[in-house]
């Protein structure tokens, strides 16, 4: 716990990376008494790669355990508490609870990714934080009490602490650890947009559930925003990465309508003008290193989680608490650390396990597919008896940073 020797503490902390975790974690920082500059490799007002994220009740709890308001952050998002599994027919296999709700009556929510980095990126300038933009990481060095850090343009500064949020493709992971596992590629790709406005009511879904198709050639999902547009992805089996410039816009979309030849999914593509992707899904195996003495890890940079586990953000944000509390709860940087990899590893790395299931199950034969549908429906009634099978994910609760 911390002690009078905490005043000696180290306070200055570079995060590599402004997206979710880098925020998040940037937040939990100030929160533990540090003083932490977001460097961001993108320049300001670049185009945030991603479609929308779905940010579990975990995830909302976990805003809150960094003193933010959920309303204020989520909100130009929308409630998605249910889920609607349909087969390759379009017939509904089953709906399940996406958790919750929390005691307040704060379920799962859906919002666009660049409008949570927006949100988060606010609050942490509401705190404080500095944002510097324009500087991907190069190289991180550890030297005696701290860490020296330098960038592609050729700035350099040092810090006692340097938190990796830098992703999927982390330099800061190869930094501890030269000999870490590259990301898996899951046999999936992935991409998405939002429909020009309302569309047909016939293809508009209840609000507040998120639809799922395991369809005849590809995933396919949808939920339908307030303001009457529908936002939707799109998982195509693929063996093999995407090519930079492999695809044209003209060329993607018309790729995705020869899967999808049916409603909804076939009209939802044509009502929408600009069609984000496409994007390798991928997930990072069990990443043996995730600190140094001054150096951590947090977000995809330590355990990228696949896009169907619907818990990369709610993972990174939980990162995020737990790396600023156990900052604040021990007075010296490394046993911080140590106390922090701790407590989020065995975790994660289930949720990653768990996002593989169910990314494999997207990618069956034509064989497999129909046992999936046949035998889903008996499986999933049997689990929900037992009570919720995920709510070990959901049920997940945080100490609050802020008294």
């Amino acid at each position: 716990m911390t002690t009078e020797a905490s005043a000696h503490v180290p306070r200055r902390a570079v995060v590599a990376g402004g997206g979710i975790a880098g925020t998040a974690a940037a937040i939990a920082l100030r929160c533990a008494g540090w003083t932490p500059v977001i460097y961001e490799a993108m320049e300001p007002g670049a185009t945030e790669r991603g479609v929308f994220v779905t940010l579990a009740v975990n995830g909302v709890n976990a805003l809150r355990a960094l003193g933010l308001d959920p309303a204020v952050v989520l909100a130009r998002g929308f409630a998605t508490p249910l889920l609607a599994l349909r087969g390759a027919s379009g017939r509904l296999l089953a709906e399940v609870p996406l958790g919750g709700p929390l005691p307040d009556g704060t379920v799962t929510t859906t919002i666009r990714r660049a409008d949570l980095y927006a949100a988060l990126r606010a609050e942490a300038g509401a705190r404080g934080v500095a944002i510097v933009h324009g500087h991907r990481l190069r190289s991180a060095t550890p030297r005696p009490g701290g860490v020296a850090v330098r960038f592609e343009n050729g700035h350099e500064t040092s810090a006692d602490l340097l938190v990796g949020a830098d992703g999927l493709h982390s330099r800061t992971r190869k930094a501890l650890d030269p000999a870490a596992p590259a990301p898996h590629h899951l046999g999936l790709l992935d991409a998405g947009g939002f429909t020009d406005g309302p569309v047909d009511p016939r293809l508009t879904p209840p609000p507040g559930v998120m639809q799922m198709s395991f369809g005849r050639k590809a995933f396919f999902g949808w939920a339908a925003a307030p303001d009457g547009s529908v936002w939707w992805f799109a998982n195509p089996p693929r063996r093999r990465p995407v090519e930079s410039g492999e695809f044209t816009p003209a060329s993607w979309r018309r790729y995705l309508l020869d899967l999808f030849e049916t409603e909804p999914a076939a009209d939802l593509i044509r009502a929408t003008g600009d069609i984000l992707g496409p994007w390798s899904t991928r997930d990072l195996r069990r990443v043996p290193v995730w600190r140094g003495d001054r150096i951590v890890l947090a977000g995809d940079a330590a355990h990228a989680v696949s896009p169907s586990s619907g818990q990369g953000a709610s993972m990174a944000l939980e990162d995020a608490v737990v790396l600023g509390h156990s900052l604040r709860e021990h007075a010296e940087v490394p046993e911080a650390l140590a106390a922090y990899v701790a407590a989020r590893r065995p975790r994660v790395e289930k949720v990653v396990e768990h996002g593989r299931r169910t990314s494999g199950a997207k990618v069956l034969g034509p064989v497999g597919a129909a046992v999936r549908d046949a035998v889903m429906p008996a499986l999933l009634r049997r689990a929900h008896r037992r009570g919720d099978p995920q709510a070990w994910i959901f049920d997940h609760r945080l100490p609050g940073l802020v008294p």
